[in-house]
């Protein structure tokens, strides 16, 4: 366990409804910590926006609006999940596959939630894991609704090739403007993946609803019904998140 983290988390811990502002000797003192080991952190955390100097006394601290950026971004990616959760249980009855709900985490993409097929053989997901943008179904499709120079920026991180790296983002073109996302046994072997962008009320992109199976799966009218379902429901959960088609982005190319 890294201490110097622990200790971090200590200090933000000591601020709460009835507690908004704390001197570095009530830090020092409801800590444990050393006054300049207090001090020390204090300064780590103030450069980084987690806590802030009062404007009354310099030595007086509060939380920063570091927090109440990832307060909103936490309650955000809950109000998805419970949006999403019954309809992609709906879903996963219905086509009788797995159902996932991806994000954007940093220059990764993250699995949310998930909802398991009833077939005997499952794949192994779970909730939590990330992957490259570049990998899957669900990662692509999010990785296609950004910038170019995003684009750039995050496949120039893994693609070293000229060719490859142009070759991708001609994908990330196509995907774009068919709206939707496949992949063929990128995570696991014999698999594929289907993605269907979700908007939010502003016509971004945050999510992608994605299904993936066993590739036998995934093949003639099978195909057409789960394609059709799938994005059916990714509507749905844009609808109620208060998407509106008018509302959405324009991509830049």
């Amino acid at each position: 366990m890294n201490q110097s983290v622990v200790k971090a988390l200590k200090i933000l811990d000591l601020f709460n409804e009835t507690t908004s502002e704390l001197s570095l000797k009530d830090i020092s003192v409801k800590t444990g910590l050393p006054k300049p080991t207090a001090y020390r952190m204090l300064q780590s955390l103030e450069s980084m926006g987690y806590i802030m100097r009062t404007e009354q006394y310099e030595q007086r601290y509060q939380l920063g609006l570091k927090l109440l950026e990832l307060g909103h971004l936490v309650s955000h990616q809950l109000d998805l999940r419970q949006i999403a959760k019954p309809l992609m249980q709906k879903l996963a009855k219905e086509i009788n596959e797995a159902v996932h709900l991806v994000v954007v985490h940093g220059h990764q993409a993250t699995y949310i939630e998930k909802v398991d097929s009833q077939r005997a053989l499952r794949l192994y997901t779970k909730v939590g894991k990330s992957s490259p943008l570049y990998i899957g179904s669900g990662p692509k499709l999010l990785l296609a609704y950004m910038t170019k120079e995003d684009q750039i920026k995050i496949l120039s991180q893994y693609i070293q090739e000229e060719g490859t790296l142009e070759n991708l983002l001609n994908e990330l073109t196509n995907i774009h403007k068919l709206g939707y996302s496949t992949s063929e046994s990128e995570q696991d072997v014999d698999t594929t993946g289907i993605s269907y962008p979700i908007y939010n009320h502003r016509g971004e992109v945050i999510a992608a609803l994605t299904v993936s199976g066993l590739s036998t799966h995934f093949e003639g009218e099978d195909l057409v019904f789960i394609k059709s379902e799938t994005q059916c429901v990714a509507e749905e959960i844009s609808r109620c998140l208060g998407y509106s088609p008018q509302e959405k982005e324009v991509y830049e190319v």
